[in-house]
């Protein structure tokens, strides 16, 4: 690292004279410091790259100034330089975060090949809190956290949480109030981040198929088991798991997931073979699964496993000052996607806006403005253009579906008529993949979920181009 500011705290002038000219003559910048308080006032006025800490001072001692270093800059490289009799000083100084200790007197040769290994951590110190720092706005950008004091302690929490790499979290909250999103940011800023994050809907999925889905199964277990298939839980080993609508579990199916968060291995359906494996489970529920533990529909033991940390999102009408932002940054999504030119609200859509409960939360508010900015024109969304409905939630709908939601909704057809085959072929689309996205892509199975014969399935498949997309290869 050139020009590299060095600071030296030495109580005897002949040493810091000693190694000043020296490395001053390597071409590095050099203040030095006789005392604590000097290397105090200096530490803050030039910020120095790397500190050579004698222990022995006059005013402190060199372990308290580490200390106080390490708390307030952790970055900060400190070489400790010790007599030879004071060796566990520098142990000590180590498990402190000292990066590495060098003996009296000075070996000048040793001392630059250590100053040149600690400003190579300290490259590499930064260049890791770059890479988090990108990998953090990455995961957050599109998103917008809001003003709200309900959602910057889920926020916080989020943070805290995810330092661990398998305390259980349960995340509770209305539909539609992003308990999906929660889960990808826990894992994302989680030591598991670089791992797979995968995710199972488990009310999307009859319950006969969720046992194979998460567990896996064996050649011949049931009729269509042509291969061996991995399941969920085997697929994101080293990762994160979330399963959302948690409560949807059978009784058989919660005894096995017990069995794995306790464990950490399973069996395939039809195997003998114990899998080990390292998961974080993440659950999601809006169901009172307290109450169902009490009604005997989920199990007790599994539910305290789970919610060892519970998160609550909040409803959108209980954080009303992130509304209009999010409405906001919807809005300009959705117009530069679809190549309009709102701009924004007119003060009456926004008080429409502010005044609707939004049953849907924030997957209603979404679904709106991006109907609204599909099928209106205009600088600015006016309060008529809205169509809000009498308090009914909107479903988890495409662009296609929510136009003949909107059609279907008016007393007539719009003048221009409607794109019957265009709405029709894509809300085919949508389904296939939502199902087989469901199924894993396994075509039985899809057939089985959407009551289709599967040489009708594949038919369509065919018909729209549609088939599983290459896997990403985890980092």
């Amino acid at each position: 690292m050139t020009n590299a500011h060095i600071l030296i705290v030495d109580d005897q002038e002949s040493i810091r004279h000693f190694i000043e000219k020296a490395m001053v003559d390597e071409g590095y910048q050099v203040s030095t410091a006789g005392d604590g308080k000097t290397a105090f006032e200096l530490i803050t006025a030039v910020e120095p790259d790397l500190i050579l800490l004698d222990l022995r001072l006059p005013d402190t001692h060199g372990l308290d100034i580490l200390r106080r270093v390490k708390e307030e800059n952790p970055e900060l490289q400190v070489i400790i330089m010790t007599a030879f009799g004071d060796v566990d000083s520098a142990v000590r100084a180590m498990k402190l975060g000292a990066h590495d200790y060098v003996n009296k007197p000075i070996n000048l040769e040793q001392l630059f090949l250590t100053i040149s290994k600690a400003l190579e951590s300290r490259t590499l110190w930064r260049e890791l809190k770059h890479l988090r720092r990108c990998r953090n706005d990455r995961v957050t950008q599109g998103f917008i956290r809001g003003d709200s004091p309900l959602m910057a302690e889920v926020y916080e929490m989020i943070e805290q949480v995810a330092v661990s790499e398998s305390t259980g979290v349960l995340i509770q909250g209305e539909s539609g109030t992003g308990k999906e999103h929660v889960a990808n940011l826990i894992h994302e800023l989680s030591p598991r981040a670089e791992k797979p994050f995968l995710e199972i809907n488990c009310a999307a999925i009859p319950k006969e198929l969720l046992e194979s889905e998460l567990f896996g199964y064996e050649k011949g277990a049931f009729t269509d088991a042509s291969s061996q298939k991995q399941g969920l839980l085997e697929m994101a080993d080293g990762g994160t798991l979330f399963l959302d609508e948690v409560g949807e579990m059978s009784l058989q199916i919660q005894v096995k997931l017990l069995r794995v968060l306790e464990r950490m291995t399973f069996k395939r359906v039809g195997g003998t073979k114990d899998i080990k494996v390292s998961v974080r489970v993440i659950s999601a529920t809006n169901q009172d699964l307290e109450k169902m533990c009490a009604e005997k529909l989920f199990r007790e033991d599994l539910y305290y496993r789970l919610r060892v940390v519970p998160i609550r999102v909040p409803a959108l009408r209980e954080r009303v000052e992130d509304i209009l932002p999010l409405a906001k940054h919807f809005l300009f999504e959705f117009s530069k996607q679809f190549g309009k030119n709102f701009q924004g609200f007119s003060p009456e859509a926004e008080r429409t806006l502010l005044e609707y409960p939004w049953p849907g939360n924030i997957r209603e508010l979404k679904n709106l403005t991006e109907r609204t900015v599909l099928l209106e024109n205009g600088l600015r969304v006016e309060a008529e253009m809205l169509k809000l409905g009498s308090g009914r939630t909107t479903r988890e709908v495409d662009s296609p579906i929510a136009a003949l939601e909107l059609i279907l909704d008016e007393p007539g057809l719009p003048p221009a008529g409607v794109p019957f085959e265009r709405i029709i072929s894509e809300i085919e689309q949508a389904m296939i993949v939502k199902a087989s996205e469901a199924t894993n892509w396994n075509q039985s199975r899809t057939a089985e979920v959407l009551h289709l014969k599967r040489d009708k399935l594949r038919y369509r498949m065919k018909l729209y181009g549609l088939s599983r997309p290459k896997r990403r290869q985890a980092a």
